[in-house]
């Protein structure tokens, strides 16, 4: 017999995840097995499993599971590729990529959300993620490029510097746009110059620090 997280768990996945087009097995098996409720800020606990986003402070949110589900299947992560994430958050995501990839880089600009994800991290046994603190739209390097770059966060248009992580033959994911019309995009790096963009779905999420729209003046 379920017990009632666990049951909270089951219908979180089977009437948010599934009904989103969230087929992949391999993610739904991911989404079932990383605790999220063990991710979510102990005030908002009993809304672990909701469709909703969910404040972590900063003006940052936890995502929904529908929408972090979209993003594990749109990223078809291989048990070799190595991930850099943009924004750790409560690292409830970041465990999710390191369930599903080789590893994980992920970079948070606020010191105590980074410093509640490494212990989040710690406590579910993840071992193949590490959390770096900093800024990773103005001046973080991470010194090498990867195979999938997540950005967590939206940006008004996506930062070249960006584009820069990720090597020939990589993707990236990330929320472009002005609210509340986002795009959710998947960015394919086919060479060193040329890309393909797919639009997966739209949604609405705040803007990493420094990547919100211009601001526009009237009289």
């Amino acid at each position: 017999m379920l017990t009632p997280t666990e049951q909270a768990r089951q219908n979180m996945i089977e009437n948010q995840v599934r009904p989103w087009e969230v087929l992949d097995a391999r993610v739904l098996e991911t989404l079932a097995a990383v605790r999220r409720e063990d991710f979510v800020p102990a005030r908002h606990r009993a809304l672990a499993f909701a469709d909703m986003p969910l404040p972590i402070g900063h003006g940052e949110v936890m995502l929904k599971p529908v929408i972090e589900g979209r993003l594990l299947q749109a990223l078809a992560l291989q048990p070799h590729e190595r991930v850099l994430e943009i924004g750790t958050g409560t690292g409830f995501l970041t465990a999710c990529l390191a369930r599903l990839g080789a590893s994980v880089t992920s970079v948070e600009r606020h010191g105590d959300l980074a410093d509640a994800a490494r212990a989040n991290l710690a406590a579910a046994q993840v071992r193949n993620a590490r959390v770096e603190t900093a800024d990773a739209l103005a001046g973080f390097d991470p010194g090498d490029a990867f195979d999938v770059v997540v950005v967590g966060g939206a940006v008004w248009t996506l930062p070249e510097r960006l584009r820069g992580h990720v090597r020939p033959g990589g993707r990236l994911f990330a929320i472009t746009g002005e609210s509340p019309a986002m795009q959710a995009t998947l960015h394919e790096r086919a060479d060193a110059s040329h890309w393909t963009v797919q639009s997966l779905f739209e949604t609405d999420l705040p803007y990493l620090h420094n990547a919100e729209p211009p601001r526009r003046f009237s009289l």
